[in-house]
């Protein structure tokens, strides 16, 4: 495995709650609450560098439970590594996760897209409102699986 994989673990062995590699590429399941924190480490710490968000992904697994989770995209140039953090929201009904703006902004458009099309609210994030979806569709977000598909 790799050296920041193994340090950010070592780091924060408590909140790494998965870890698994496909095709190359490392995932790291992550408790929302040291989420920032995490995502502080691999930006600052000189073995990890990973200072470019290439994106955010809301994903809707249902019918499982927690059904709800963002996937953070992170790149270092330093070390030409990619990286994704996955972190599950507590609660279906009402899903939410910590905003990383302060951490990387451009998290800004990209939270701002997953609370649209996923209903992932992001506590912190400074303008937390819709950005693609018309104003009939208040209420529904397009990505969840269980969005109502009558008359398309």
């Amino acid at each position: 495995m790799d050296t920041a994989i193994e340090k950010v673990k070592a780091q924060f062995p408590d909140d790494i709650v998965d870890s698994y590699e496909f095709r190359g590429d490392t995932t790291l399941t992550v408790t929302p609450a040291k989420l920032v924190d995490i995502c502080l480490f691999l930006r600052d710490d000189p073995d990890t560098s990973f200072r470019y968000l290439s994106s955010i992904s809301g994903v809707d697994y249902l019918p499982t439970s927690p059904r709800y989770a963002a996937v953070y995209h992170l790149y270092s140039h330093q070390y030409k590594k990619r990286l994704a953090l996955k972190a599950f929201c507590a609660n279906d009904e009402l899903p939410a996760l910590p905003t990383v703006v302060p951490v990387w902004s451009t998290a800004d458009w990209h939270e701002r897209e997953a609370f649209d099309l996923v209903g992932i609210k992001f506590i912190g994030h400074p303008d937390l409102r819709r950005i693609l979806t018309p104003p009939e569709c208040e209420g529904y977000h397009p990505l969840r699986k269980d969005y109502p598909q009558e008359g398309f």
